[in-house]
């Protein structure tokens, strides 16, 4: 008799997710001899701190279960690290680790019995999650100039009918757009926080670069009610190690167990010598500050040029404050790009591709409508430990963009040519 499957509802028909995607999709395409430029993942370019490689060189031996909410001289690090950071009174008590901070997020919706309050557009991953955990999403319409940031009227009519509990998700500096979340704006969204008694899940996993370096946490405005998430995957350049880390308040204390409960019935404990060696990173030091500045420097100059280059080419562009992406618009372009076929996002990125070998991601993989012509890069495709030596000694100009981020410089210039060309209609 053949072998019987059913699959769960919940994940029949769920894709791979687009980021991961595609990097494969771009490896297949560079083999097949195409010229790409892989602005699809949103992989750190930059190395992991010398200091937290000598850790985990001296903590590979280490073979031993940990306890499931994470080693306890991190868990203090981490605590310690958002004190000084951004001025949050937790302890270690407050901490769970996790091999990512991807799967913390997925564990809280797990555990969380309540509709997924989710702005757009947001992180490609936080849909999916809510569908796999049989969660209600509801997705919040943006705001402001670009229509791409939640208001606290759109928050609040979103919680004005029911009774449901309801886990707010935000996202500062934000990926897909990089815009970051203003302290008066987070006053005023707080504020909604609190008459309705909403959750929130701060993801702070760029927070720390932010350019300014003015990271701004939610929970200095509504430490009772948010959930702060980072990691090491973007500030410390180490996304393949998994790890991340929750930072629950005391109030919310029964959801911190009930997180790690699950944990040890899933993945059971976070590697033991990753943890140690996170310790070097969250624990403060010359040379993680200085790798910071040096990132942040660079993140700024070429997100900047970026954006300014992107714009003047005639699209709709949201100025970054931190992380590594561009969302940039091609809407005032709509109107060519109709002459070619293209009248949604995935034809658009198809077209992108084909004309000019960057590879992009649709604004609707974050929620965004289809026909709405949004398109996410990733500003990635370079040497960041190059880049970071040069920076360190040199002047950030012209010619650092076309030495040492060549084929960022390459990819924003072929789309700026193909959209003058579209504005020409050739």
């Amino acid at each position: 008799m053949t072998p019987r499957v059913a699959i769960d509802e919940r994940v029949l028909g769920l894709p791979v997710s687009p980021t991961l995607a595609s990097r494969g999709r771009s490896g297949e395409l560079v083999a097949a001899g195409r010229r790409v430029y892989r602005l699809g993942l949103g992989q750190s370019p930059f190395p992991v701190p010398d200091t937290v490689v000598a850790a985990l060189r001296a903590a590979a031996a280490e073979k031993d279960y940990l306890p499931p909410a994470g080693l306890p001289e991190l868990r203090a690090a981490v605590a310690d690290h958002h004190r000084r950071r951004h001025g949050l009174a937790l302890s270690a008590e407050n901490v769970v680790v996790g091999p990512g901070s991807k799967e913390l997020m997925f564990l809280l919706q797990l555990c969380f019995d309540g509709d997924i309050l989710l702005p757009t557009p947001s992180w490609v991953s936080y849909v999916p999650q809510a569908r796999l955990a049989g969660r209600n999403a509801v997705p919040l319409p943006g705001g402001g100039r670009h229509g791409l940031e939640l208001t606290p009227d759109a928050l609040a009519r979103a919680c004005a009918s029911g009774d449901r509990p309801r886990l707010l998700f935000l996202n500062s500096p934000s990926n897909p757009t990089g815009l970051a979340i203003e302290a008066d704006a987070i006053a005023a969204l707080a504020e909604v926080c609190r008459q309705h008694g909403v959750v929130v899940l701060s993801d702070e996993i760029y927070g720390e670069l932010r350019f300014d370096g003015r990271h701004v946490s939610f929970a200095r405005a509504y430490p009772e009610g948010t959930i702060v998430a980072s990691g090491l995957s973007k500030w410390c350049g180490a996304g393949g190690w998994r790890l991340g880390t929750l930072a629950l308040p005391p109030t919310l204390q029964p959801l911190r167990r009930a997180l790690e409960a699950v944990a040890s019935e899933t993945y059971s404990t976070t590697s033991a010598p990753i943890q140690r060696a996170a310790i070097a990173a969250f624990r403060p030091s010359a040379e993680i500050e200085g790798y910071l500045l040096d990132a942040r420097r660079v993140l700024h100059f070429v997100m900047t040029w970026a954006h300014g280059e992107l714009e003047r080419a005639g699209l709709d562009v949201p100025l970054p404050a931190g992380a590594f992406y561009l969302f940039p618009g091609f809407e005032p372009l709509r109107g060519a790009l109709a002459k070619r076929g293209v009248h949604d996002d995935v034809a658009l990125c198809e077209l992108l591709l084909t004309q000019t070998g960057v590879f992009a991601l649709p604004g609707s993989a974050f929620g965004m409508p289809r026909e709405s012509l949004w398109t996410r890069l990733a500003l990635v495709d370079f040497d960041g430990a190059r880049a970071l030596t040069v920076a360190r000694d040199g002047v950030l100009d012209a010619s650092f963009l076309r030495t040492q981020v060549a084929p960022l410089w390459e990819a924003i210039g072929a789309i700026a040519t193909f959209a003058g060309e579209l504005r020409g209609g050739k």
